[in-house]
């Protein structure tokens, strides 16, 4: 045995920005799917929420 404690290991905590970034990007490509499905079934069918 060493005289020497063992130092625990920390958790690194990554800064919260980055999480913040994450959920920016997400949000963004979900906002973007939702225009492109929108889009395409104006152009596709003439009407976003009509009945077919």
């Amino acid at each position: 045995m060493s005289p020497m404690p063992q130092s625990r290991g920390g958790k690194i905590s990554p800064p919260s920005n980055l999480y913040t970034a994450i959920l920016a990007v997400a949000f963004g490509v979900v906002l973007a799917t939702a225009a492109y499905v929108t889009f395409a079934c104006q152009t596709c069918y003439g009407t976003i929420f009509g009945m077919p």
